[in-house]
């Protein structure tokens, strides 16, 4: 059984040990192709509030420049696959990086919010094409013995991108202005795109499979994803299904899962080709994508949030807190990389999902009092526990994919951490805001006349106030409901951590459900002859 395993694992090249490097040339431009494509999900998140002034959008818009992007990146991410075997992945890859790159530069001359939505959307559908791709070449171009290099660098630049978006994002959007968000991609995008259309080689187009290419899974696949997307993004702030669109989003995504899942079981060349489920280790390799995605893009929104609510940092100091979990990382992807030849890749899964449970944990001791070095802890263990978990999981549910299904697997896999993402956020601030309630509620029962230190606290505050020739009563109980509220605030995101404390805990005993994988270096010998 783990002969054939690994001889699902060999590359469509020829696996000689020292590599072409017109290979290594084509993979690196892809890994920046595709760090360019995340990064732009977080790159603009620290600084919407910039961008909301300088196109003068209302506060119930801007949330749209992320969600165009997300919605229309989530549609692209599994067609990809696809679309790599009709026209190959040397013309999809420079023809998404040449795109992405014109449609960053459409996003800096927008002049309002309605052609930034369309802009951002194109550049989200345009830039998805890049993501999967990086996946499936790593697998298929280079021999199993070098992964423990290869699988470390685009989990890095996959976790790390969405990590120190907003860093990056806080400094541009400070030192120069929010147009360098986007401008920042162009001198990158012409390079990726030059370097890949004259180097990558990997596969040939097979056009004739365009004359079978099933429109009407497209279509339904667009509105199942785009539309779950949409509810997901948008329904808390919309209070869910009290909303109509909330209502019609969620009727248009089962409509179209429907008919997408009825397409993709009995065309003969479907949209995305879900059979790669049919591997045990690539379903639990995508369960674990998921929740990385919970992991991943829940607590880079979260920290930000707490930090500029309750600290009141801007998008610049936000940035250089939460550098600390990117350096983590970097430190990190070198040694899983090591670990992931020598260890039961299991193990390693186990140490990273425990390091995310421990970081998760001490933050629902949360104060607001709460600065830099408090989570600097926090932070360490959630870079650390993201690299060990990611590299692992990456080479479980791809490493065993044989490469006729890679591309299809890819997509699908990258697709999940995606969707795990915006789950998680769409969790978090459900809970945020129903546990900041109840909180409050029971907060301001135990503020009444029968308790002493809140009576002599009121006290004291209207003294103040009146010290100063105002009406202290009034001034005091605004002061008062102001406390009462902020430490609601802090009481929910203690909740919302511990809720990502037990899922982490649960991933760890999950773990215990793959068959045991080859590691790498093992895996390399018998995959080379």
């Amino acid at each position: 059984m783990a002969t054939t395993a690994t001889a699902g694992a060999v590359p469509i090249a020829p696996s000689e040990e020292r590599m072409d490097p017109r290979k290594l040339i084509a993979f690196f431009a892809m890994v920046l192709g595709m760090f360019m494509s995340i990064l732009d999900i977080q790159i603009v998140s620290a600084s919407l509030a910039e961008i909301q002034a300088g196109l003068s959008a209302g506060s119930d818009e801007i949330g749209w420049v992320q969600t165009s992007y997300l919605i229309a990146e989530v549609i692209m991410i599994p067609l990809s696959g696809t679309l790599a075997r009709i026209i190959s992945t040397r013309y999809l890859f420079a023809i998404s990086a040449a795109g992405f790159t014109l449609s960053s530069v459409l996003c800096a001359t927008a002049t309002n919010i309605d052609q930034m939505i369309v802009y951002r959307a194109i550049q989200g559908f345009i830039g998805g094409g890049m993501i999967p791709s990086v996946f499936a070449a790593a697998f298929t171009i280079f021999p199993p013995s070098k992964r423990s290099i290869v699988s470390p660098i685009i989990g890095l630049i996959a976790t790390l991108a969405p990590t120190i978006g907003p860093t990056v994002g806080g400094y541009l959007s400070h030192a120069f202005s929010w147009h360098w968000l986007f401008l920042v991609n162009v001198i990158p995008g012409i390079l990726v795109a030059t370097i890949t259309w004259n180097f990558i080689d990997f596969d040939k187009p097979e056009l004739s499979l365009f004359r079978k290419f099933d429109w009407w899974g497209l279509f339904s696949m667009g509105v199942f994803l785009g539309a779950l997307e949409y509810v997901l993004e948008e329904g808390n702030s919309n209070d869910w299904f009290n909303d109509s669109y909330i209502v019609a989003g969620a009727v248009a995504s089962v409509a179209g899962a429907i008919i997408f899942f009825y397409r993709a079981f009995t065309v003969d060349f479907p949209v995305v080709d879900l059979r790669a489920f049919t591997n045990r280790n690539f379903s639990f390799g995508s369960v674990f994508s998921f929740v990385m995605g919970i992991g991943l893009y829940g607590l880079t929104y979260i920290y930000p949030v707490y930090l500029g609510r309750i600290r009141g940092y801007d998008s610049l100091m936000i940035g250089e807190t939460m550098f600390v979990s990117g350096l983590a990382m970097f430190l990190t992807a070198p040694i899983a990389g090591r670990l992931s030849t020598k260890m039961d890749l299991r193990l390693m899964m186990v140490i990273g999902f425990t390091s995310f449970a421990a970081g998760t944990f001490v933050m629902t001791h949360l104060t607001e009092d709460w600065d830099f070095y408090e989570l600097f802890i926090p932070q360490i263990l959630r870079g650390f526990g993201l690299m060990m978990c990611m590299v692992p999981i990456n080479n479980i549910a791809l490493g065993t994919m044989p490469p006729s299904r890679i591309r299809g697997a890819s997509g699908l896999f990258n697709l999940t951490r995606n969707l795990g993402g915006a789950v998680g956020l769409a969790v978090i601030n459900t809970v945020l805001s129903n546990r900041q309630d109840v909180h409050y509620e029971r907060l301001r029962e135990n503020m009444d006349w029968g308790n002493p230190a809140a009576i002599d606290q009121m006290n004291n505050l209207t003294a103040n106030f009146n010290s100063y020739g105002l009406d202290g009563a009034s001034a005091a109980i605004k002061q008062m409901v102001g406390l009462a509220t902020r430490q609601a605030i802090i009481l929910s995101f203690s909740d919302v951590f511990l809720i990502l404390t037990v899922l982490f805990v649960a991933m760890i005993l999950g773990v215990a459900m793959i068959k045991k994988p080859e590691p790498q270096g093992g895996g390399g010998g018998s995959g080379g002859h």
